[in-house]
């Protein structure tokens, strides 16, 4: 499945694509099953149209309490699914996102870089998110139909979650990677970049320049594999992690497997 498959270009939600169709442990993940993006707030009327013919039937949102109060997910008139997330903040204590509150004391591109490396070390064991990411596995196990992952920029919480799914069910590390790295090519990147350094200049002051900026709004190897390398030092594989903080022992990983493996 070529990336350009994978990505749905939107003019108001950014980064929506399918985290499908790779080879897993035991098939291919299926496609139009697993999609993930950036959030609905600025969706036009088309956008909304596009995502409606997609049959999604559940939603997990990543964000704090704060990011849908302040950014309301726009659905369509028809949308009958269901929306999960885990109550609190996923980010900083004042429902910045996880890129935003990377961006404290942040003025250069380095220091960015270095502000993302610390956050992706705590961001497996954050409560909020842990509980979010419990409703998406047991969702994944449990409830029929494509679903939809989603943070306020699609990338960081998001990449993670996303990344956790392809480590549980045996995807390449290579094509895990691949995946997560697609946020920095997958539709209009200046309208992303545009849009979240309207937010980030808003919170945190327009003295940061413009490298700053872009590294605050990408991705990087060394972010998720900061993250994975954190998990297995503190429990040994990524499939401990999972058994011991996200409750996917190995009968729910089976049931995600039937639901998902082609």
């Amino acid at each position: 499945m070529a990336d350009a498959e994978r990505v749905i270009p939107m003019e108001g939600i950014h980064n929506f694509r399918d985290y499908g169709g790779y080879r897993a442990r035991s098939g291919i993940l299926r496609r139009g099953t697993l999609w993930r993006s950036g959030h609905h707030s600025e969706a036009t009327p088309d956008d909304l149209e596009r995502v409606h013919t997609l049959d999604i039937a559940t939603v997990i949102d990543l964000r704090g309490d704060s990011e849908r109060a302040l950014n309301p997910c726009l659905r369509h008139e028809d949308f009958s699914g269901d929306v999960l997330f885990h109550p609190g903040e996923t980010a900083g204590s004042s429902g910045q996102a996880a890129h935003e509150e990377a961006a404290r004391e942040v003025q250069t591109a380095a220091d960015a870089h270095a502000a993302m490396v610390r956050l992706y070390e705590s961001m497996p064991w954050r409560p909020v998110l842990v509980g979010t990411y419990r409703l998406m596995f047991d969702a994944l196990a449990n409830r029929d139909g494509a679903s939809l992952l989603h943070c306020l920029a699609g990338k960081d919480r998001t990449g993670l979650g996303a990344a956790l799914v392809h480590n549980l069910l045996g995807v390449h590390p290579d094509d895990a990677m691949a995946d997560y790295l697609l946020t920095n090519s997958a539709g209009n990147i200046e309208a992303r970049i545009g849009a979240g350094a309207r937010h980030v200049r808003a919170g945190f002051g327009p003295e940061m320049d413009e490298d700053a900026i872009r590294t605050l709004m990408s991705v990087h190897p060394e972010y998720l594999e900061t993250a994975l390398a954190r998990i297995r030092e503190r429990h040994g594989s990524v499939e401990a992690y999972a058994a011991e903080v996200l409750g996917v022992d190995p009968a729910l990983l089976e049931r995600i497997e039937a639901r998902l493996i082609a």
